[in-house]
């Protein structure tokens, strides 16, 4: 897997790994909320590079979360679950609804479809860039002098901990516990692909855990300190997840490759957010040994969804990040952030970026923001 170009900031690459076209066949599974706005632009960014640049994509749809729970009773059907293992890779939308999340005693929810077909693809990583565009630093709630120059990568571990273990409620409700597990194998296989990303950047690794507390996280840290030693060229350092969370919005430029458990990275990378300025700028990459799996981090935000007011750059982003590392594509990849890129210097926001000084004119809704990246890109 190529990760050292997964930032703005990395060396740009010149050559490409393929001299030819390819041809791939993508799934798209645009799920709920703003899911289907969002993903529209993704796939059409996908087109339009694969114009540009001789690719073949081939399309298919399907149903997952909410949406499929409406129409098949299942969060993620085996029809779904058969096509995402028949393609080359996945672009991904959004999952949740709210009738959920006011029913905790609902057994069948759209998240489990997210669970499951992590599961079944074998995503065990999850790689999430924190990517500052510089025209974006008044749009955070952080200062901007703290806020120039970062550049971090997150490997969330996706396949294990309290999210996978086993579930338990008392007979009369009123007891509840959720089993935080991982094995050995689990953690050194993340911390593996975590440490060769840190060995072509930075060279910094930041394992974040809470191992004065967990016995989980015990045997994780010492995992990563056996695996430390096979590269003495990075600096390794441990981190309670409290004092992580207090660094990230206190000096985020002390981060370069952060390593973390599934909960902690969760909530680490929903508030490194903040950085970016939205949820609505940050993409993911969630990857095993097979299909990935490609999405933005924000949810499906129902109370905009059908409003045309949802950002669609994350999802772009989010094939940025499938062209580089499902396709070892780096220049088409460059391409698509540089347009990204162009149209935040050329002063165009969605309403979630913009700020005071923003021009009224230049307020975009999802369609428009989306048409002005492909006119960019060409």
């Amino acid at each position: 897997m190529c990760v050292e170009g997964v930032t703005r900031n990395s060396q740009p690459a010149t050559h490409n790994t393929y001299k030819m076209g390819i041809k791939k066949h993508i799934l798209v599974i645009p799920g709920d909320g703003i899911g289907p706005e969002v993903t529209t632009w993704g796939k059409a960014v996908l087109e339009q590079i694969g114009k540009d640049f001789g690719h073949e994509f081939t399309f298919d749809e399907a149903l997952m979360g909410h949406a499929a729970i409406e129409v098949t009773g299942e969060p993620l059907p085996d029809e779904t679950l058969a096509k995402a293992k028949a393609s080359d890779a996945i672009l991904f939308g959004a999952i949740g609804h709210i009738k959920y999340d006011n029913d905790p005693s609902a057994k069948v929810r759209p998240e489990q479809g997210l669970l499951k077909i992590r599961k079944e693809l074998g995503l065990y990583a999850n790689l999430r860039p924190i990517m500052l565009f510089d025209e974006l630093l008044g749009a955070s709630s952080l200062k901007a002098e703290i806020l120039k120059g970062t550049d971090i990568l997150f490997f969330r571990e996706l396949t294990g901990d309290v999210y996978f273990g086993e579930k338990k409620r008392s007979e009369d409700r009123n007891t509840a516990s959720d089993l935080m597990i991982y094995h050995r194998y689990e953690v050194e296989r993340i911390a593996t692909k975590a440490f060769e990303a840190a060995r072509v950047r930075g060279k910094r690794l930041c394992s974040v855990d809470k191992a004065n507390v967990l016995e989980a996280s015990r045997l994780w840290r010492e995992v990563v300190q056996e695996l430390a030693k096979q590269y003495p060229d990075v600096e390794t350092e441990h981190m309670f997840i409290d004092n992580a969370a207090m660094q990230l919005v206190k000096n985020p430029k002390k981060f370069d490759v952060v390593l973390t458990a599934n909960l902690f990275g969760d909530i680490l990378t929903d508030e490194a957010s903040q950085i970016a300025g939205s949820m609505g700028m940050l993409a993911s990459a969630s990857v095993g040994d097979g299909t990935g799996f490609f999405e933005p981090i924000h949810g499906s935000a129902h109370d905009i969804a059908g409003q045309d007011k949802a950002n669609p750059l994350a999802s772009i982003l989010s094939v940025a990040l499938m062209f580089e590392i499902s396709f070892g594509l780096k220049e088409e990849a460059k391409k698509i952030t540089d347009a990204i890129d162009k149209a935040l210097k050329d002063g165009y926001r969605t309403g979630d970026i913009a700020d005071a000084t923003t021009d009224k004119a230049k307020i975009l809704g999802t369609e428009a923001m989306g048409q002005k990246v492909l006119e960019y890109l060409s």
